[in-house]
Order: C-alpha cells, then structure tokens, then sequence
C-alpha cells in the first residue's frame, strides 16, 4: 500500500488486514459490555487501508467578540485495496462511505458522480460548504477531505512522484502486527506549530506568554525530534501500541545517560494511594536531579539564547503549583535514605480535578525544607487523623505539604486526608492490579490510566446502539524508556491508538 501515496506525505498509516485491525476493539470488555450488538467487520476482511496526511490547515472560529478558538483540519486521502470486483468497490463507495460521510457531517450531503481519471468519481458536499471526494479505479478506493492529496497519489500511480515506499523510511511490518505508521520529519515540524498554538491557548490570558510558548515550543519540538514510527499488535493483556521516537544523536546519548532507572522500587510510595484511580505516573529514576537538569539543560541546547533564558525560568514555575521553590534541591533530597527508591509519583484523584498530588520517598528533610517557596509554613492543622505528620502548608491554607515516615506528600488538604491511611505492607497487598503493574515495572516513566469516556465514543461510532445507562471503564498502562536512538513507548490498552481515533472521529 505504501507504493501508492507520495513520498511527501507527512504521517503515514497502514494495515493488511482492516478487519482484523478493527476487530480487537470490539472484543475488549469495556465495548461488550456496553454495546447491544457487535458489529460485523465481514466485509472488511482483507482490505488493505493506507492513510496518507499530505498537509494541515488551521483555521480560527469566534465563539465571541472577545474569544475564538483554533481549528486544525488536517488534509488526508485513505487509500483502500478491497480486492473485489471494480462495482462491488464503488457500490462500497457510494453507500458506506456516503454513509459515513452523512454521519461526520450530521446531514446528508449533496452527491455528485462522475467519470474522471479512468475511474468513478464522487464529491459530496456538506450544507456548511465542506466536501469529501473519492475515486474508484478497479478494486481501489481512494477517499479524502482534499482533492489535491487523491491527484498527488495518482501522480504516485502513473510514476510521475516517488512513493512513501521509495523513501524508505516506512519500515515493513512483522506479519503479526495490526497497522503501523510514520511521521516524517517534515511531519514533526507542522505537528509541532500546532502543538505550540494548543499550549499556548492554553497558557491563560496573558499574551506575552501565549507569544513565548508559541515561540519555543514548536522550536525545541523540531530540534528534538527526527521522525516517529509506530506499530500496533494484540496480546493477552490488550492491544499494544509502540512509539519509537528518533532524537538527534547528541540528544539520544544524553537522555539514555540521564534518565536511567533506579533499583528496584519499594511500595511505600504506590502503598499510599487508593484503588482505581483515573490516573497515576511513576518515575523511577536512579537520581531525579540528575534526569531534571539535563532535561532542562537539552532542552536549553536546542533553543536560541534568549528562549534559553525563558526555558530556565519556566522549569521553576512548573513546580510552582506543588508549594516548591528550587525543583533540583527539591528533587536531589528524594530518597536520602532509601538509594534504591528514589521515585515520585503524580496521581489525579478525581476525573474531573485539574489538581494532582505528588508523592515521593522522604528522604533528607532539612534540604526538602529548604526548596520549598517562602510561604509554605510550618503547621499544627494536619490533615486528620493528624498522627505522625510535619506537615507545612500555603498561605490560603489549601496546599499541603506533609512528611509521613517514609513518604512526602503534597497536594490539596481534601487530597491528603484521602490518601493518608496505614501500610499495607506487600506487593501482593496492594490495592489494585494496576498498582501491582505500576509498581512491578521497570522503566523510569510508568503511568496507568482509566477513562469512563472512549467506550461510549466507540459504541456510538461502530454500534449505534448501547445498554441504555451503562457504563465501562477501559484502561491503559504505559512505559518510557530512553535509547541510544531516542525514546521508546509502550502502551497496552483495550482500545489502542486505532481505537483512540475512532472515538475522537466521534467526539468531533
């Protein structure tokens, strides 16, 4: 399939099997239980489906006179190899993609047919102005948002352009895995830009800020990042899904030096937190200090003087929130004496909470003390039960920083009163499987994760039709590490990247 869209394309996805790509998804329990029926990807089996992003386009809407938000659109054809009969594909064209097309627009579209460039040709055409194309030739379907992208693949067609295969930087595919995918370098660029823009909206309303981020985010993104291939297999445990980042080789060594796992963990730290919670991430570095300054220090390196300056300053304030003044003296008093446990973790304990508490090994005190910010004060108000705590708290007294024999915890005084409680004890006392995972693991970065929202996306997207109320939480767990060649990510969930999409393509 890679042979048939062009060589510029700036990400890339593909599968062999579009059935069987699909079908793990509604296998998962969270789906099942919530969908009346499964749907029959019959038809689909055997479809060879390639994915091609030629290009984005952002856009800006006014929700007000005074607020508008951005819009990225990005510019795509999919190109799908049915191996049928040339009316069986466009038969396949004109209803279940017309069909598909009306469930994206939320209105049936004007249908225009013609015959062009050997093959059927159809535009559908949404009330708001918004069109959708697709080509027949043969047993092949290409369909897209932008005219332009299904040309450049018949350039590809007719030999007039190289192909994504010809650049060779798509790796073939273990015949196990479900569908793989690139992002180019050039990929990486326009990515980044976006991402600046969605940070800096997200910034707050001061404009130097907004400016800043925008500036420095996309800049360090493309002098940090090669290209990023993935893949995407079934397991016993769910669908994994792989992310192998390239980084410039300076950065790769430095990173791989740097961020390296401590010993094997103790729970003291995961032991503290309840069950099912939405999220959680542990890092498990052998000297946070160490991992801290040099990313900052890389990412110094791969910016401009002045950005440079503003990095610095903006690694302090991230800790800000946490009651913490100087992050390295903060980070190099973890651990003091326990060596083979120097981790913190980050938990949210509700879905819906924009605040997170941090927990990590206590270590040497007087130098915790000392990082924090000048309004943090020693208290008698401990969090109840009260026993065993030093505990220093902000000026509004909302933010809490408490020492509790082994561990240091800060966060929100309701946040504390939920997590403090006695040793469990044990990996096998630990109060959920997924903390057993969290803790078992070996990487520097694990987080694991529930989400109450995707299941319902994807019932509503491949089965229409769910059990009136209910509900299923699907899970994700994922690991870092960090190479010689860049990062490496794993992450195992009952829905997978595939599965991810299809619920945005709903949301939307």
């Amino acid at each position: 399939m890679r042979t048939l869209v062009p060589a510029e394309t700036l990400v890339y996805l593909e599968t062999n099997d579009l059935a069987a790509a699909l079908q793990p998804i509604v296998d998962a329990k969270p789906f099942k239980e919530v969908a009346k029926t499964k749907p029959d990807f019959s038809a689909l089996k055997g479809v060879q489906l390639a994915v091609a992003v030629t290009g984005f386009e952002t856009s800006e809407e006014k929700l007000t006179d005074e607020h508008s938000v951005g819009r990225v659109q990005p510019h795509f054809v999919a190109v799908a190899d049915t191996h049928a009969f040339n009316y069986q594909a466009v038969a396949f064209a004109e209803k279940k993609l017309g069909g598909f097309v009306a469930d994206i627009y939320d209105s049936e579209p004007k249908l225009e047919r013609s015959d062009k460039h050997g093959g059927k040709y159809f535009i559908w055409t949404a009330k708001d102005g918004r069109k959708a194309y697709a080509l027949v030739i043969d047993s092949i379907i290409y369909f897209g948002n932008d005219e332009s992208a299904i040309d450049k693949c018949l350039a590809v067609k007719r030999g007039e352009s190289d192909s994504v295969a010809k650049a060779g930087k798509v790796k073939s595919a273990d015949p196990a895995t479900l569908a793989s995918g690139y992002v180019s370098t050039d990929g990486v660029a326009q990515i980044a830009n976006i991402v600046g823009l969605k940070f800096a909206s997200e910034a707050g309303e001061d404009s130097e800020v907004q400016s800043a981020i925008a500036g420095i985010l996309p800049q360090l993104i493309r002098n940090s990042v090669t290209d990023v291939a993935w893949t995407s297999t079934k397991t016993e445990q769910g669908i994994e899904d792989k992310y192998q980042v390239g980084m410039p080789s300076e950065i790769a060594n430095v990173l791989s030096e740097t961020m390296v796992p401590g010993d094997r963990i103790q729970n003291t730290v995961i032991e503290q937190l309840p069950a099912d919670l939405p999220s959680v991430s542990l890092y498990n570095f052998k000297d946070p200090r160490v991992a801290w300054r040099s990313t900052v220090l890389v990412a110094q390196q791969k910016t401009d003087s002045l950005a440079g300056k503003m990095i610095e300053e903006f690694s302090k304030i991230l800790f800000d929130p946490y009651g913490i003044r100087n992050p390295e003296l903060f980070l190099g008093s973890l651990g003091y004496k326990h060596q083979s446990s120097r981790i913190i973790l980050t938990a949210k304990l509700a879905a819906d909470s924009e605040e997170s508490v941090v927990v990590g090994v206590r270590g040497d005190d007087q130098a915790t003390i000392k990082s924090l910010s000048p309004d943090m004060k020693q208290t008698t108000k401990a969090p109840p039960p009260g026993d065993g705590l030093n505990v220093w708290t902000a000026e509004d007294g909302d933010l809490q920083l408490a020492l509790d024999d082994d561990a240091i915890k800060i966060g929100s005084r309701d946040d504390l009163i939920k997590i403090h409680g006695s040793r469990l004890g044990g990996l096998e006392n630990l109060r959920s499987d997924a903390l057993r995972k969290l803790a078992t693991s070996n990487a520097p970065i694990t987080t694991i994760g529930r989400d109450s929202t995707t299941t319902l996306s994807l019932v509503d997207m491949l089965a229409r039709e769910g059990h009136g109320e209910t509900q299923s939480v699907s899970t994700y767990f994922t690991e870092t590490r960090f190479t010689k060649s860049g990062m490496e990510r794993k992450t195992t969930s009952d829905f997978g990247l595939i599965g991810a999409i299809i619920a945005q393509l709903a949301q939307d």
